[in-house]
């Protein structure tokens, strides 16, 4: 197979890539990509300026609950969204070792785009029996995927089939079968040994465990690790269970809501998270060492993205929330408590030991006027208010002792004591 006359993939212009990444070393490059579904009633900002790196080798966990947006990122950076989805923004660059410089995805064109696909970028798709062909035996569908992207014998083809079988664990006996005729399980690490057929750099899965038991799911993750130790491929692993990815993932990225809110590795986000997002997801599972501990699901429900709050999306459920949320750019920006200035946040107000304050109180920036006291100014509420509006106030983001929020610590955050009233958040 080639891609162009010296059999690599075509270098289409060199756009800046996501900042802070080490270009020589990224295999998959994201950088301030929107998707919108198109509506009667207007558009969906189903992904809304995600930037995300994912390096040469690595291990990368995207988790977040449904509906945030996790799938839409992933397939809109392959150009595999049909509509009424829609890219609006953003670049996609892929580097690979058949390519001989970065190659923007989304200016492909459809030859390029189908040589590049699972030739370069591979994806284990969610629900195995929905993503098999079930009139198709185990055999052939691979055997489909073998021709269409490498030049092979027929010979070399069938003895490729069983030996990604035998890469799997699956005896070659099951090469005659059915998906109906498969276990979950099974069905499963027949969608991995697929997506590993024509040795990809990038392996793109889709919440590979979903609905499989516990026990299958640590087998099939076991099996996920050593094929990548063994082939070296780069791995975006896409779940709502956070669990999961402290155990598989290098690095973990945090979404809600269309936006990403928190990226750092998994010791980070398991011990030092940052952002109230990822502390509500942590604590809605059990430890299994340790004390035992009360769990604490989120309360509420994500925003409607046709129209959704200003600033902070996750305020209308944020225990740490404050009035100046609601107009702050959330940006990622560095922990500043962390040394690795590669774990960020969305928040600039709450950092790891934030303690969370009673909802008769509220967590706001330390200010004084000349008398020496903080007052919480409120507004009326708009006559249309988006999905998600809290009231009350809406002050802009403001300096604290000359520093911009960017750059705050602790020190400037304090539990201020506030009498429930029109434009609090006390109940």
């Amino acid at each position: 197979m080639t891609f162009g006359g010296n059999g690599q993939l075509p270098s289409l212009g060199g756009r800046a890539m996501t900042p802070g990444t080490d270009q020589a070393n990224v295999a998959l490059d994201i950088c301030d990509l929107s998707v919108v579904y198109r509506t009667p009633a207007g558009d969906v900002r189903a992904v809304d300026g995600v930037n995300l790196a994912l390096h040469s080798g690595e291990v990368v966990g995207l988790a977040g609950e449904s509906g945030s947006g996790k799938s839409t990122l992933a397939y809109g950076a392959c150009r595999l969204l049909r509509a009424p989805a829609l890219i609006t923004n953003g670049s996609v660059h892929y580097q690979g070792r058949r390519s001989a410089e970065p190659v923007e995805i989304l200016q492909l064109r459809r030859e390029q785009l189908r040589r590049l696909r699972w030739r370069e970028i591979a994806i284990v798709f969610q629900s195995a029996m929905n993503a098999l062909n079930p009139v198709l035996n185990v055999r052939d569908q691979m055997l489909d995927v073998i021709y269409a992207h490498l030049k092979i014998s027929k010979r070399d083809a069938a003895e490729k089939v069983g030996s990604l079988l035998d890469l799997v664990g699956i005896p070659r006996t099951r090469l005659r079968s059915y998906p109906h005729e498969l276990s979950g399980g099974m069905r499963q690490r027949v969608m991995i040994a697929m997506a590993l057929a024509t040795d990809p750099e990038v392996v793109i899965m889709d919440e590979p465990t979903t609905a499989l038991d516990v026990v299958v799911q640590r087998d099939i993750l076991a099996q996920i690790v050593e094929l990548k130790e063994r082939l070296g491929f780069s791995i975006l692993f896409i779940t709502h269970d956070l669990s999961l990815l402290l155990e598989l993932a290098d690095r973990i990225a945090v979404m809600y809501a269309g936006q990403l809110v928190e990226i750092g590795t998994a010791e980070q986000i398991h011990h030092e998270p940052s952002h109230p997002y990822t502390k509500g997801l942590l604590n809605s599972f059990p430890s299994l060492r340790g004390p035992r501990r009360e769990l604490a699901g989120i309360p509420g429900s994500p925003p409607d993205l046709h129209r959704p709050p200003p600033g902070c999306r996750f305020l209308p459920r944020c225990p740490y929330g404050t009035q100046a949320c609601a107009r702050i750019d959330m940006r990622l920006s560095p922990v500043s408590t962390s040394a690795d200035r590669g774990h960020v946040t969305a928040c600039p107000f709450v950092l790891p030991d934030t303690p969370v304050a009673p909802r008769s109180q509220v967590l706001g920036l330390t200010s004084t006027d000349e008398r020496g006291t903080t007052k919480v100014p409120s507004q009326e509420p708009p006559e249309n208010p988006p999905s998600g509006y809290v009231p009350g106030d809406v002050a802009e983001r403001v300096l604290v002792d000359g520093s911009p929020p960017d750059s705050l610590d602790g020190s400037h955050l304090a539990a201020l004591d506030v009498e429930p009233s029109r434009g609090e958040l006390g109940t």
